[in-house]
């Protein structure tokens, strides 16, 4: 499986995210508490909005505990909304375009957790992602399928839906196949002004997800810690594990649930699958 963190709020250096915290994701590329693995070093990924049009991406195969590069960029770019991903792969090969998080326009997509037996279902839901869309998926992982897949039912214009729609189809086909527990989840989802975050699994036993307490309540109780002075009031943070040690900091995201960051107050939701009726056609198993 992978860590991952969502940042949405007042611009702030990558380093201050990757970095400098206790428990940072780096930290946590080699020593993962709440993972299904402790070591997360099968590449990374880096996804950030600046002046472009697009968001940009940074992709490595590196360990992110061993990338020179990532450190010095960290030191020079600041963003408002940062997507990063470790990856532990789950069985796809180790290559730039299996790494998180992916890109479709000004989306960002990052996903930690699997589509059990994918190798028995891949055809049918790679056949129902849109076919103008089809040619755009790079790399061979089940993520970046159902990055495509919730593309294909809507993601730009009603993304809970779109996502409840893609997971009601995986298990659909999935369950047609035999597949008893068809998938396992965490998905972070941008389009650069709000961000969405996801948790379920068919088991109704998720990984880990935790979101982070407002930080005006967060400076009152915590009046010593610097970064808190620096980033505004709508700032906040969507982890896979807690990266600092702040009592009352982080708030785990409830089972089977989905949660958007935006102007003004923050939702989260009860989050149900539901099979879709208007997608490509799904082939009959042979």
């Amino acid at each position: 499986m992978c860590r991952w963190l969502a940042y949405s709020g007042s611009p702030v250096l990558i380093d201050d995210l990757l970095y400098k915290p206790q428990h940072s994701l780096i930290a946590q590329s080699l020593h993962s508490t709440l993972g299904a693995e402790t070591t997360n070093g099968d590449g990374f990924g880096i996804g950030w909005y600046g002046v472009g049009e697009t968001p940009g991406l940074y992709h490595s195969v590196e360990p992110a505990w061993n990338d020179r590069n990532l450190q010095e960029f960290s030191l020079h770019i600041e963003s408002g909304i940062v997507f990063a991903h470790i990856r532990a792969s789950s069985g796809s090969p180790v290559q730039l375009t299996n790494c998180h998080p992916f890109r479709y326009g000004r989306w960002l997509w990052m996903h930690n957790g699997v589509i059990h037996d994918f190798h028995q279902v891949k055809r049918d839901l790679v056949f129902a992602v849109d076919p103008s869309l089809y040619p755009l998926i790079e790399g061979s992982t089940d993520s970046e399928v159902f990055f495509f897949l919730a593309l294909s039912l809507g993601l730009e214009d009603d993304p809970p839906n779109a996502v409840a729609e893609a997971v009601g189809l995986i298990e659909e086909v999935g369950r047609r196949h035999g597949v008893e527990q068809p998938i396992q989840m965490t998905v972070a989802t941008t389009d650069g002004k709000n961000v969405w975050a996801f948790r379920y699994s068919s088991e109704r036993k998720s990984r880990s997800l935790f979101y982070s307490t407002d930080i005006p309540t967060l400076r009152l109780v915590h009046p010593d810690v610097e970064v808190l002075q620096r980033v505004s009031d709508e700032s906040r943070l969507v982890v896979s594990e807690p990266i600092r040690d702040l009592p009352g900091a982080w708030n785990e995201v409830p089972e089977s649930s989905w949660g958007v960051i935006q102007d003004g107050d923050d939702e989260l939701h009860s989050f149900t699958p539901r099979v879709p009726t208007r997608p490509a056609t799904v082939p009959a198993s042979v």
